[in-house]
């Protein structure tokens, strides 16, 4: 019995590094704004829900970089949850991307950036197999 899929080695090393990186950028923008975020106008959350950065930061480095994370970690030990874990990081890291966009608009090159990262996570974690489609393979 596998507890693991494989998939195209070039396609998993892609995809693994792309949510690293997400990750690593995930846990620096929720730490930088748990820090105060200097420099980021406090202007940009009027009309908003939050007085501060605090809680946004918070979700950032929890929800959005635990899941890529918990996604990269997936991919690169070829574990079964590898593929939806990947999707789930990258519906969840466009919604962040929607939703900040919605309160603050366009503000910086690393928006449409992390689009363009998320819907490439998208597309290599579709790529790998599907648990449900892969057979268990001997050894």
């Amino acid at each position: 019995m596998s507890i693991g899929i494989k998939g195209p080695l070039s396609v998993r090393r892609a995809l693994g590094v792309l949510l690293a990186f997400g990750a690593i950028n995930a846990f620096a923008g929720g730490y930088y704004g748990l820090s105060g975020a200097k420099g980021v106008p406090l202007e940009w959350l009027d009309g908003s829900p939050f007085a501060s950065y605090f809680i946004p930061s918070l979700i950032l480095l929890i929800v959005v970089g635990g899941s890529f994370v918990t996604a990269a970690v997936a991919v690169f030990a070829c574990l079964r949850c590898a593929r939806p874990a990947a999707l789930a990081a990258a519906v969840i890291v466009t919604g962040w991307l929607a939703t900040q966009v919605a309160i603050i608009g366009y503000v910086s090159w690393m928006q449409p950036t992390t689009a363009v990262a998320a819907f490439a996570i998208f597309v290599l974690a579709w790529m790998l197999p599907s648990p449900r489609r892969t057979s268990a393979l001997p050894g």
